[in-house]
């Protein structure tokens, strides 16, 4: 996938009210910046998301991420990579230790632009976050890693929902009205 694809992908999405803004700036940033996948871009960069659905898809897997002592979704850096889909497999992939990860679908499940703050490696910059909507499609296990404090799978009941973040509650309130 080429960042055109990325643009194309963008374009087609039809973001909620509160990801308009998300959308528009995520265009004029690819469009300014030939380095927007590299973490080296100090101001921002993009970033991949998946919110990884149970294979029954009755639960949804959540982290409770060490660095930032937040619960999100799992995802992670581009790395030059511009095929955000695959980036988004490859993270949940490493982030929960399932080896068996499928799109329920090619297209965008969501966006967001969140703040990073700064610690001993960078300075403060932002997630140009694409998020995909992805399936477990085996019978595995988590297993967690070190970037997590723990691993939790939630169902559609908002009272599992272990935090009040705009931007995890958007994607849950999508995924329970799908």
């Amino acid at each position: 996938m080429h960042r055109n694809s990325l643009r194309q992908l963008l374009q087609n999405y039809q973001p909620t009210s509160e990801e308009l803004i998300f959308k528009d700036r995520m265009l004029a940033f690819l469009d300014e910046h030939v380095d927007a996948f590299e973490r080296s871009l100090q101001v921002g960069h993009f970033t991949a998301s998946a919110w990884l659905v149970s294979r029954d898809g009755s639960q949804a897997l959540l982290m409770h991420h060490a660095k930032l002592n937040l619960w999100v979704q799992l995802g992670g850096h581009a790395d030059g990579d511009t095929d955000l889909l695959a980036v988004a497999i490859k993270e949940a992939q490493e982030e929960s230790g399932i080896e068996r990860i499928a799109p329920m679908s090619l297209e965008i499940f969501d966006i967001d632009i969140h703040a990073i703050p700064a610690n001993s490696k960078e300075p403060a910059h932002e997630h140009f976050d694409v998020r995909f909507l992805l399936q477990v499609t085996s019978d595995e296990e988590f297993v967690q890693n070190r970037e997590s404090k723990e691993l939790r799978w939630i169902g559609k009941d908002a009272n599992q929902l272990p935090t009040d973040q705009r931007s995890v509650v958007r994607m849950f309130e999508k995924w329970c009205n799908r």
